[in-house]
């Protein structure tokens, strides 16, 4: 169970979209919400200085003000954090630090457009790869008003997939909807080498979830895309999936399709490493 969430906020607008979705997370879970504040600071001298600009401190402070201004009626546990300045590496270095503190870590999909200079372009990947637990990415546009009811489960029979699956158990105990789309089929290869008889559906069915399987069939669209797109037409809320994984990917490109979901994602994805 997720009992301490971590939200990383800043001053770009979309940290209110993050910080609805982790009280209404906590509340769910009955968790404790930490917001974290880890934004870069463009202020060389400051860098140099290893401490915040006045423009840095003034927004942390604001985003405290939301923050508490947000959860204070919530009725939710909360916790407040801020980086005392931002320099790239080190936003990155003592975000990742915080999440493996965590349960369950939520952070925003970069935006190129909007984001350049709020927060390093490879911080998700950083976290998902190093913080040790599961990171719920939150699209850069749209509003969620659920997450985690109708889960989408992208399987390939990986260590990361396993990761992911374990970590999500708390969404998909509680979801109204679980679907698995297998990136390969096993049963022939059972049939032919009798091997032992291991089920993703069963594994689940275990922790008393029902889930719907389908072998994906790509055809004339990408393994990533297809993920995307069989998500939003069957009103998935949420991904789950390994990241850095083999998803149909050269060995030497692992990484590309996590990639890929970063930037095109459309609703909110829980990846694990």
């Amino acid at each position: 169970m997720y009992k301490d969430i971590l939200v990383q906020l800043d001053s770009g607008e979309r940290a209110a979209e993050r910080l609805r979705l982790g009280i209404d997370l906590a509340r769910r879970f009955g968790a404790r919400l930490t917001g974290l504040f880890a934004q870069l600071d463009r202020s060389a001298p400051s860098i140099v200085a290893r401490r915040g600009s006045d423009h840095y401190l003034q927004a942390a402070a604001e985003a405290e003000a939301a923050f508490r201004a947000a959860t204070d009626p919530a009725g939710i546990a909360t916790e407040w954090r801020r980086l005392p300045f931002g320099e790239h590496n080190f936003v990155i270095r003592e975000t990742v630090i915080c999440a493996r503190y965590s349960d369950l870590t939520i952070v925003g999909q970069y935006d190129a457009e909007r984001a350049r200079h709020l927060v390093p372009d490879d911080l998700n990947e950083q976290l998902i790869l190093e913080c040790g637990g599961p990171v719920l990415i939150v699209p850069h546009a749209g509003n969620f008003a659920t997450v985690g009811e109708r889960v989408q489960i992208a399987w390939n029979g990986s260590r990361e997939a396993a990761r992911a699956v374990r970590d999500a158990m708390p969404f998909l105990t509680g979801a109204k909807e679980v679907r698995v789309l297998a990136l390969h089929s096993r049963e022939q290869a059972i049939e032919d080498m009798d091997l032992p008889r291991v089920n993703i559906t069963d594994r689940l069915a275990v922790q008393g979830i029902t889930a719907r399987y389908e072998v994906l069939k790509p055809e004339g669209i990408g393994v990533m895309d297809l993920i995307l797109s069989r998500g939003a037409d069957e009103g998935s809320d949420m991904i789950v999936m390994g990241a850095h994984g083999d998803y149909g990917f050269p060995y030497l490109h692992r990484g590309s399709g996590t990639r890929h979901i970063l930037r095109n994602m459309t609703m909110p994805v829980l990846l694990a490493h």
